[in-house]
C-alpha cells in the first residue's frame, strides 16, 4: 500500500523513465471502498508509515480484522504489492485470528505471523469480471468501461453510442445506454429532470418530463446503467434525447462477473443478457 497518498484503494498510472518525466497515477481513497468502516480507514492511514509490505504486515500494525482486509480486497486495493482480488482473498485466509499469549494475557488481541503456506496458482479474473466487481465494491472502475464489454450486444439490439448522437438528424427517435453519472430537477424547470449518460466513447445528455418521470419513476430514481430512447433535440451544439421511454440496464451489469467464464479471455465471454434488459 503506497505511503505517498492518503491511503490508496487502487492505482492505475503510465511508467515513464527518467527520461520521459515521473509516473502519473490516479489513486482513489479509501472512503471509496463501500462498507469499510472509518476507523477501520482510519487505523490503517495511522500504522502506514512508510508503507506496507504485504497483507500479514498491514493486519499485524493496523490490527484491522479480516472482514474489513476482504472490502480491501475486493475493491483490488492490494494491487501495489502485487496481488490481484483473487490472490489477495486467498492470502486473507491463511491468516491466523488466534491472537499471541502475552497480548491476550495483556487485554489486547494481535495477529501473529502466519505460517508460509505453499504456492497457488490461481485462474485469472476475465476483464469482464474485473470492471463488475469494481463497480460492486467501488462504484466505478478504472480497468474498462462496463458500456465497452456490452457494446457488442448493444448494438446487435439497435443501442446508439453517445459519440454518434452527433451526427444524426434533429428529431430521430434513437435508443442508446449508459451509466448514470448525474440526475438534476432544478426547482426552475418545473419538474423537468436532466440526466447525463455515460458511455466508452463520451456523454448523452437526456430531458425527462413531469409525465415520463411519473411512467418510470423507478428506472429514473435506482438505475445505476440506464437506457432510453426518444427524439434528438438541437439547441445551437447542446444534444439532447428526450426520453419517451427509460429502462434499467443494471440487470446486464451484474451478469457481467456471472457470465465470466474463468480462464477466458475478455474478448471470449459470451453474454447470455435477459431480453428483459434490452428493449
Amino acid at each position: 500500500m503506497a505511503a505517498t497518498s492518503a491511503a490508496m484503494t487502487e492505482e492505475k498510472g503510465t511508467s515513464a523513465g527518467a527520461e520521459n518525466g515521473p509516473v502519473m497515477a490516479l489513486r482513489l481513497g479509501l472512503r471509496q471502498v463501500k462498507g469499510l468502516a472509518q476507523a477501520d480507514a482510519e487505523a490503517i492511514v495511522a500504522a502506514r508509515g512508510a508503507g506496507y509490505g504485504s497483507i500479514a504486515e498491514l493486519w499485524r500494525r493496523a490490527c484491522t480484522g479480516r472482514g474489513a482486509l476482504r472490502k480491501l480486497a475486493a475493491a483490488d486495493a492490494f494491487v501495489s504489492l502485487g496481488l490481484n482480488r483473487r490472490q489477495a482473498l486467498w492470502a486473507i485466509g491463511g491468516l491466523d485470528e488466534t491472537p499471541l499469549p502475552l497480548m491476550a494475557a495483556a487485554g489486547r488481541e494481535a495477529a501473529p505471523e502466519p505460517g508460509r503456506e505453499p504456492e497457488v496458482v490461481l485462474p485469472p479474473c476475465p476483464m469482464s469480471e474485473e470492471v463488475a466487481l469494481d463497480y460492486r465494491a467501488l462504484s466505478l472502475s478504472l480497468k474498462d468501461h462496463p458500456m465497452a464489454l456490452l457494446r457488442r450486444r448493444l448494438s446487435e439490439e439497435g443501442y446508439v453510442e453517445s459519440s454518434q448522437l452527433a451526427a444524426l438528424p434533429r428529431g430521430r427517435r434513437v435508443k442508446t445506454a449508459g451509466v448514470v453519472i448525474t440526475r438534476q430537477r432544478p426547482g426552475t424547470a418545473s419538474g423537468v429532470i436532466f440526466i447525463t449518460l455515460e458511455d466508452e466513447t463520451g456523454n448523452a445528455n437526456l430531458i425527462v418530463w413531469p409525465k415520463i418521470f411519473d411512467r418510470f419513476r423507478r428506472a429514473v430514481l435506482q438505475a445505476t446503467v440506464m437506457a432510453v430512447s426518444g427524439p434528438i433535440q438541437r439547441e445551437g451544439e447542446v444534444i439532447h434525447v428526450l426520453a419517451e421511454k427509460i429502462w434499467s440496464l443494471d440487470g446486464s451489469l451484474g451478469r457481467l462477473a456471472a457470465d465470466a467464464a474463468p480462464g477466458r479471455a475478455a474478448d471470449e465471454v459470451r453474454f447470455d443478457v435477459s431480453s428483459r434488459d434490452f428493449h
